[in-house]
């Protein structure tokens, strides 16, 4: 019997080095998959329909919202993303684990929707750090950069029920505190159900 898989739902503020630790921690370990996400935003130059992500209109994207479709979904900046639940299940089913990589708000339904997961939040190590990186990036000017620091309160101030804070100051650190919280959830009896069959065979439990 194989064991079912698990959700690693990471969050973080922009610039906090989240994608660089999800990338990480995927190519560490074979098992993860990336549910691949709905959106009403068009697609962008090399993007194809299913790789990145499923391209909907608004009135079809509506429509899946409104039947139950989505495991968490989000308007921003205008366009609607979303979560597929059944995908997501299938993979779990199928004994992958799924990292999402997403918003405290999408964190949060995921959470209600689906009643199971690991969730993990990413600090900067200050906001002075943070405000560098933003600059840094040279993407931005200064008022994007502060609305980026004020949703970074916001999301700072909704970390608590989180299971897991990691600081990025020091990134081989945070790497491994982050591989410690995958490899540490793994170890609940509720992702070893092939060991548990094991066990109840080998000592003729009931």
């Amino acid at each position: 019997m194989s064991s079912p898989g698990m959700m690693l739902v990471i969050s973080a503020p922009s610039g906090a080095g989240k994608s660089t630790l999800i990338r990480h921690l995927a190519s560490t370990f074979d098992m993860f998959a990336f549910s691949v996400s709905c959106t009403t935003r068009a697609p962008r130059p090399g993007e194809q329909d299913g790789r990145e992500y499923h391209f909907l209109d608004q009135e079809e994207f509506l429509r899946r919202r409104n039947a139950g479709y989505f495991a968490e979904w989000a308007e921003v900046h205008g366009n609607y993303y979303g979560t597929p639940r059944r995908a997501t299940e299938e993979l779990l089913a199928a004994g992958r684990d799924v990292i999402f990589d997403i918003d405290v708000q999408g964190a949060r339904q995921l959470r209600e929707n689906m009643g199971q997961g690991c969730y993990v939040f990413v600090f900067p190590p200050s906001r002075q750090v943070l405000r560098d990186r933003l600059i840094g990036r040279g993407t931005e000017n200064e008022e994007a950069v502060a609305r980026r620091l004020a949703s970074a309160r916001k999301e700072i101030e909704a970390s608590g029920w989180f299971d897991h804070w990691i600081v990025n100051g020091d990134l081989c650190r945070a790497q491994d505190e982050l591989r410690a919280i995958y490899l540490a959830e793994k170890t609940k009896p509720r992702y070893q159900d092939g060991w548990r069959t094991e066990v109840r065979r080998q000592w003729e439990l009931p």
